[in-house]
This record gives C-alpha cells, sequence and structure tokens, in this order.
C-alpha cells in the first residue's frame, strides 16, 4: 500500500509544473532502485538525434534568454550583469582567443568519456549546451568538481583546480552555484538514457560509463537538492522534447533521483542509520515529531525538509542538542523528504513524508 500510496502523491504533486505528457511515467510507478532507472530508461530511450551542426539553429529553441541572447551557464551572472552575452549566429565559434570572443557547443559530459562523435550521444541536447568557447577550452574534458584553491577562474566564477570533493583529488572544473543542480540533471539523464548502453563507454575519473563514481553520485546528489529545478530547466525540458521527443525525468519528478540512486529508508553507517530516528506521525499534519536515540541526539545533525521539486523548504543544524519537531503548518499537502545529515561524516539518510 505505500508504495502505491507514495507513486500516486508524487505523480499529482508535480505532474503540471513540467507539462510532461499525460501518462508519460505511468509505466516506472510504484518502482524504486535499478527497476525504476530501466523503467525510465525505456521511456526516453530512442529519441530524435539531430545532426552536429542542427544545434545552432535548436539552441535558438532552447537556450533563449529572456532578453534574446545565448542562455551560456558558464558566463551567465543570474540575478546580476554578466560581463558579456552572446548573439544567436553572428557569435558562433569559429576561433577564440579570450573570454566573450564567441559561443560553441559544449558536451558537459565530455564526447571523450563515450568514444567521440558516436551518435545519439554527441549531439543529445540534454547535455550539448551552447557555452563560452574559450571557458569551454579550459574545462576540457575535466570532471566537474568542487575547487579549493583555483588555478584558474572564469569572469562569472567558474572554477578550474585541485578537487576537494571527498573521493577524487584531480583537477575539476567547478560552475557556479546557480547551475550545478542543471548539471547534475544531466548526468542524472545521462546515465539513465544510456543505461546499459554505454558498456564500451571509455569513462573518466567521474563515471563508469554513464553512471556517476560513489564521489560523484555524492556531490552531484549535494547539487542537486542545493540548487532545485528553475524555471529555466522547465522551459528547456519542453523545449528539447519538441525536438528529440525524449524528456529528463530528473527535471519533470526531481524526487525520482532519491528513488533510483537513494534509498530513503536505508542505511548509511552503522550509528547513523534509520534505526536511530523515529519520525511520526506520518502521515503528519501541522507537526512532524523527530525522535533520536541518545548517541544520534549527541552528534551535530543538518535536519533539512524538502519539497517534491527538490526545492529546501526549511533547514535547522543542531550541535549535540535533540530536535523534537518541525512545524509544517501552511505547506501543501503532498510528498516531502527529510534529510539528516551528519556534519562530521556527510553521511546523510532521508524519510518520505506524507502531509
Amino acid at each position: 500500500m505505500r508504495k502505491f500510496c507514495f507513486s500516486w502523491i508524487l505523480f499529482v504533486f508535480v505532474a503540471a509544473a513540467a507539462q510532461e505528457p499525460a501518462g508519460y511515467y505511468n509505466s516506472a510507478a510504484g518502482l524504486e532502485g535499478a527497476a525504476m532507472q530501466q523503467a525510465l530508461h525505456n521511456i526516453i530511450d530512442g529519441h530524435n538525434a539531430i545532426s552536429y551542426s542542427a544545434l545552432w539553429n535548436a539552441y535558438e529553441d532552447t537556450d533563449k534568454k529572456p532578453n534574446g541572447k545565448v542562455w551560456d551557464m558558464y558566463s551567465d551572472v543570474p540575478g546580476g550583469s554578466p560581463p558579456y552575452q552572446f548573439t544567436f549566429f553572428s557569435d558562433q565559434c569559429g576561433n577564440y582567443n579570450s573570454e566573450g570572443d564567441c559561443y560553441n557547443r559544449e558536451h558537459s559530459f565530455p564526447r571523450s568519456w563515450f568514444g567521440g562523435t558516436v551518435a545519439p550521444m554527441n549531439t543529445d541536447l540534454f547535455q550539448v549546451y551552447p557555452t563560452d568557447g574559450y571557458v569551454n577550452g579550459k574545462r576540457g574534458n575535466y570532471p566537474y568538481g568542487e575547487v579549493g584553491t583555483a588555478s584558474w577562474t572564469s569572469l562569472n566564477g567558474c572554477k578550474l583546480g585541485s578537487c576537494i570533493t571527498p573521493g577524487y583529488s584531480g583537477v575539476v572544473f567547478e560552475p557556479i552555484d546557480a547551475y550545478k543542480g542543471d548539471f547534475a540533471r544531466t548526468y542524472f539523464y545521462m546515465a539513465t538514457r544510456y543505461l546499459d548502453e554505454d558498456s564500451n563507454w571509455p569513462g573518466s575519473p567521474m563515471v563508469n560509463g554513464a553512471q556517476p563514481k560513489a564521489w560523484a553520485l555524492q556531490m552531484l546528489h549535494a547539487w542537486h537538492l542545493d540548487d532545485p529545478v528553475s524555471d529555466k530547466e522547465v522551459a528547456r525540458n519542453n523545449a528539447v522534447y519538441a525536438i528529440q521527443q525524449n524528456r529528463n525525468p530528473y527535471i519533470d519528478h526531481p524526487e525520482f533521483v532519491e528513488i533510483v540512486w537513494f534509498d530513503p529508508n536505508g542505511v548509511e553507517e552503522p550509528w547513523f542509520s534509520t534505526t536511530n530516528f523515529s519520525v511520526y506521525p506520518n502521515p503528519t499534519a501541522d507537526f512532524l515529531y523527530i525522535n533520536s536515540t541518545a548517541e544520534a541526539a549527541q552528534q551535530p545533525l543538518v535536519y533539512s525538509l524538502s519539497d517534491a521539486t527538490g526545492r529546501i523548504i526549511t533547514t535547522m543544524e543542531t550541535d549535540g542538542q535533540k530536535l523534537s519537531s518541525i512545524s509544517l503548518v501552511d505547506l501543501p499537502h503532498g510528498f516531502y523528504l527529510l534529510h539528516i545529515t551528519d556534519q562530521a561524516s556527510q553521511q546523510r539518510i532521508s524519510f518520505k513524508i506524507f502531509h
């Protein structure tokens, strides 16, 4: 019964936002983990692949700012003034010597990771974005990651340098915070669209085939939660669908990330597990009550509540203090996730909440 209830709530709660066709994800309803990823793959597989040259025209539909300029995530400054902006077609690369010279076609999932100019990955609009040519060249085929001391910084704040994300210490490229979720959901799409089609891909320090390695999965998950789906992504998802006839499930339903890759009721560490926390009542009313064991209550923890879009509603930090309740007064009824993060180990567990 719980799986049925869960599927019903999440599909109703967010279906209207991203305008997917009615029933588009019905065959994935009620599934979890690898079974759900396979079902989503079957739904979005076999898309209409366009030519490499056709990307230029497609970008005018998929990546246009409200002011008519190219929406380049490597140069844009959300809420501020970007250092430069590109005009469609007239500013196509070409040669470049510095930032702002021209825009080109950036494989956010580098083509060398899947073997070169191979269809359909090479022109998949869900991962090939228009970006500044010079910044694209700096990124090269380095993995995405979090940089400590930057060896180079773009004009909008993208960084190149040694990775400080736990699990990898090589050179990485870090986009600005405002677009980290976009790139995370791109990688979740790639892992799903090319599931079981990636066995011969060369891969990289970040992925096995198209599947994120453990360190990358944890980082992408954090990026996904910290930078929820934006109106830009929703509009782009619809525009790409009009061209390719497939969608990014993790834009339509951000909660699918949890269901596919993370067991919201699973055990992460010997002490840091759901057995050390009880959450009640569930379904809940105005308040959600949390009880923790003595050992868990002594740890510095972060509690965060997110809705079905991945938007963080409230966050609380404790330093060896026991948290007893979270108010859900005035929140719409639907599906939520309560995340509890151990600040020391950065391990996270989650609970499905029905309000």
